[in-house]
């Protein structure tokens, strides 16, 4: 296997699962909701709606398909190779970014520590972004 379909394979798996819990937050559920929430003063900054979570879910789900068929490892007359790889590569300028962050409340860039989003956001979902921004970077140069 080359570098390209195991990243592909790691972005579409990664994004997809994301997806997953994104959908099942839209319909209701709870469990780690508020731990994916930036805090500031004990408070949520911002409470998404039901649509703007599906609208995640949806666009993950996207990137996970995109992945894929940059990768070689399905046939889409909708979304031809040039066009995936080209989505590759915003996904991983979307995913850089998201893990430097806004200087404020996310991404390794981030004032505001010691919440509970703060310090999953160091452990987990920063260095997560980086993995996915490498991966898509690898997949869409393949």
């Amino acid at each position: 296997m080359t570098v390209a379909i195991v990243a592909a394979i790691f972005c579409a798996i990664t994004c997809g699962a994301i997806a997953l819990l994104h959908a099942y937050w839209a319909l209701g559920g709870r469990i780690g909701k508020f731990a994916a929430l930036p805090e500031q003063d004990g408070k949520p900054v911002f409470l998404p709606s039901k649509f703007a979570t599906w609208l995640v879910a949806i666009a993950l789900a996207f990137a996970s398909l995109v992945a894929l068929r940059a990768g070689d490892l399905i046939y889409s007359s909708f979304l031809n190779s040039r066009i995936s790889h080209w989505f590759c590569l915003g996904m991983a300028i979307i995913f850089l970014l998201r893990a430097i962050g806004d200087f404020k409340l996310v991404g390794f860039g981030k004032k505001v520590r010691g919440t509970q989003f703060a310090r999953q956001d160091t452990l987990y979902y920063s260095p997560l972004c980086v993995l996915l921004s490498l991966g898509f970077f690898a997949v869409g140069f393949s």
